[in-house]
C-alpha cells in the first residue's frame, strides 16, 4: 500500500466532511461596447472598504466578490450566485454595465486613465489606495486589471508544516490546473500595446497563442523583474516568513527612485522596499491566516501558524455565470487534498527555476502536442505527467464520495482525464474554437457577448425579494461602517503609514525567536 493511501484511509468521513472552501472573483466592470467602465464603484453596492461580499480590487472598475467559508460546495456556489444577482440588479438600475466575464481585460484606456480603487478618507481606506498607486507606478495599471477566481481552502488538523507540504506540492503540479482550467488564450490587443510580447495576431484587434491556455498565468501576467529576484522558499513557516521579512524590508534602488510622496505631497506608495506589503508578492498559491483589525499578514502567520491556503491561479471561465463550475472546485478539492496527502520533499533554487519554466511553458504553449515540462532536470510530456497525477487522484475522490455520497468528486476527475486525452474539449480550447466560429476570431466581440449572456442570466434568475432586502441592508451597514471608521481617526496618515510598514509589526513567532537568539 503506497504512503497515499495509508494517509487517506487515516482521514475519517467526518474530518473529510470538514473541508471548508470560500471564493473571491474578480471582474471588471465594463461598457456594452466592450471598454472599461470608467465610473466610480456604485453606492448601492456600499462600502468597498467595509462591504463583507462587495468589494473592489486594484481598481476602482474592477469588482471583487466574495462569500463565506461553506461546508458545502454547492452552498459556496449559490451565495457566489447571490452575490452576483444583487450586483447585476444595481448595475442594470444604474444603466447597461456589466462583469466582464474573461480573465483578461477588455478595451483599456490610457495606463493613467484607468482608475485606482478608493476606500474613503480613513487612514486604512488611504493606505489602500496607496498601496495600489504604489502597484501602478510599479508594475504598471494594465497588468492589475487581469482578473481571476481565488480559492480559500481547509481541512481540520492540519499543522503548518503539513500546509507547506501541501503548497510546495501545489506548485510543482500547477501546471496541470493551467492546462485543465486556463481559459485566457487570447487577449484585446489594447492590452500589450507598446510592450513586448511573443502572440500571434488574430482578427482584427485580437492576439492569442495558438496552444497557449492561461496568458493570465504566463509572460504576460503578474511578473516583475523585482519580484523574479525572490527566491521564495516554503520548506517552513519560519523559511517563508524570512523571504518575505526580507522583500518587505530590503530597500529597491528603483522604488527609492520613486520615492514615497511627488513634489506636491501626494503619495506614490506605501514604502520604497521590494515589497510595499505581503499582498503584493504575487505567487500561484499563498499560506493565510484571519488577521485582527490592523494586523500585519506576516505577524498572524507567524503568531498563530497557518489556517487555509489560497489558490489564485484560476481564471475566469467565460462559459458559466458565475465563472467557475462544481466540478471544477471539486477537482480542487481533491487535488489539494493530493498534494497534503503525497511526499513533498523540500524545494531547492534548482527547483523553484524549473516550476517556473513549467508555468511560462504550460501558460504559452499548454496544449501543443507532445509539449516537454521539466522534472527533476528531466524531460517528461505534460499529458503524461498529468495522467499519473490524475490516477493518484482516483481513490482520493472515491473517499471523498464515500464520505458525501454520490459520484461527483470521482466524475470530476473523469472529466480532468478526458481533458488530457481531447485538448479541444479543454476551456482555453473552446474559447478560440467560438471565437473563430462565430465571432470572426474577435476576443472582444467574443467576450462581450459571453458578458451580456451572463448578464441575462443572471438578471432572469429568480432572486427572492428576502435576499435583496438583506444585500441591501448589507450595503447600508458598510456605508454606516465607513463612516464610523473615518470618524474614529485621529493619528496623521503619515504617522499611520510609518507604523504599518514599520518591521517591527512583521512579528516573529516562538520558535523563530528561539532560533534567533540560539
Amino acid at each position: 500500500m503506497s504512503k497515499l493511501q495509508e494517509r487517506l484511509d487515516a482521514l475519517s468521513p467526518a474530518r473529510l466532511k470538514g473541508m471548508r472552501r470560500g471564493i473571491e472573483k474578480e471582474s471588471l466592470r465594463a461598457r456594452a461596447d466592450g471598454q472599461l467602465a470608467l465610473t466610480p464603484h456604485p453606492s448601492a453596492l456600499g462600502s468597498a472598504l467595509t462591504h463583507p461580499h462587495i468589494t473592489t480590487d486594484f481598481s476602482e472598475s474592477q469588482l471583487e466578490l466574495i462569500t463565506g467559508v461553506h461546508a458545502g460546495v454547492e452552498a459556496a456556489l449559490e451565495e457566489l450566485t447571490q452575490v452576483h444577482q444583487f450586483t447585476y440588479r444595481v448595475l442594470n438600475e444604474l444603466g447597461d454595465e456589466r462583469m466582464w466575464v474573461s480573465s483578461m481585460p477588455c478595451g483599456l484606456p490610457t495606463d493613467e486613465t484607468i482608475p485606482i480603487g478608493r476606500y474613503g478618507s480613513s487612514n486604512v481606506g488611504r493606505a489602500k489606495s496607496v498601496y495600489r498607486m504604489g502597484l501602478s507606478h510599479r508594475y504598471g495599471r494594465r497588468m492589475q486589471t487581469i482578473s481571476g477566481i481565488h480559492y480559500n481552502w481547509s481541512l481540520p488538523e492540519v499543522s503548518s508544516e503539513q500546509y507547506f507540504g501541501l503548497i510546495r506540492n501545489f506548485r510543482r503540479h500547477a501546471f496541470l490546473l493551467l492546462y485543465l482550467f486556463g481559459a485566457s488564450p487570447a487577449l484585446c490587443s489594447t492590452f500589450v500595446a507598446n510592450r513586448p510580447h511573443e502572440l500571434r495576431p488574430l482578427g482584427d484587434g485580437s492576439m492569442h497563442m495558438p496552444f497557449g491556455t492561461s496568458l493570465r498565468m504566463g509572460r504576460l501576467g503578474y511578473q516583475s523583474e523585482a519580484q523574479a529576484s525572490l527566491k521564495v522558499s516554503y520548506n517552513s513557516l519560519e523559511g517563508y516568513g524570512a523571504s518575505l521579512q526580507d522583500a518587505l524590508t530590503r530597500p529597491w534602488p528603483a522604488y527609492e527612485t520613486i520615492g514615497i510622496q511627488n513634489p506636491g505631497g501626494d503619495y506614490n506608495q506605501l514604502g520604497t522596499t521590494l515589497l510595499q506589503i505581503e499582498n503584493e508578492f504575487y505567487g500561484t498559491i499563498r499560506p493565510k491566516r484571519v488577521i485582527y483589525p490592523g494586523e500585519r499578514p506576516l505577524h498572524a502567520l507567524r503568531e498563530r501558524g497557518v489556517e487555509y491556503v489560497e489558490v489564485r491561479l484560476m481564471d475566469l471561465d467565460p462559459f458559466v455565470p458565475v465563472g467557475i463550475t462544481a466540478q471544477t472546485i471539486r477537482f480542487l478539492d481533491v487535488f489539494l487534498l493530493h498534494c497534503l496527502l503525497s511526499d513533498s520533499p523540500d524545494d531547492t533554487p534548482q527547483e523553484i527555476t524549473e516550476l517556473a519554466h513549467n508555468q511560462h511553458l504550460t501558460a504559452a504553449r499548454g496544449r501543443e502536442p507532445g509539449l516537454q515540462l521539466l522534472r527533476g532536470g528531466q524531460e517528461v510530456a505534460l499529458t503524461e505527467w498529468g495522467a499519473e497525477l490524475v490516477a493518484q487522484c482516483a481513490p482520493i475522490a472515491a473517499a471523498l464520495d464515500a464520505a458525501h455520497g454520490g459520484s461527483a468528486y470521482a466524475d470530476a476527475v473523469h472529466a480532468a482525464l478526458n481533458g488530457l486525452r481531447d485538448p479541444h474539449s479543454l476551456p482555453s480550447a473552446r474559447v478560440l474554437a467560438a471565437m473563430a466560429a462565430e465571432h470572426g476570431n474577435s476576443f472582444t466581440s467574443f467576450v462581450r457577448a459571453q458578458s451580456e449572456a451572463t448578464r441575462q442570466a443572471l438578471l432572469t434568475q429568480p432572486f427572492a425579494p428576502e435576499d435583496q432586502a438583506r444585500f441591501a441592508q448589507e450595503s447600508a451597514d458598510s456605508i454606516g461602517a465607513q463612516k464610523d471608521i473615518e470618524a474614529a481617526d485621529t493619528m496623521p496618515f503619515e504617522v499611520y503609514r510609518q507604523q504599518y510598514v514599520s518591521p517591527a509589526r512583521l512579528g516573529l513567532g516562538e520558535r523563530a525567536r528561539s532560533t534567533v537568539t540560539a
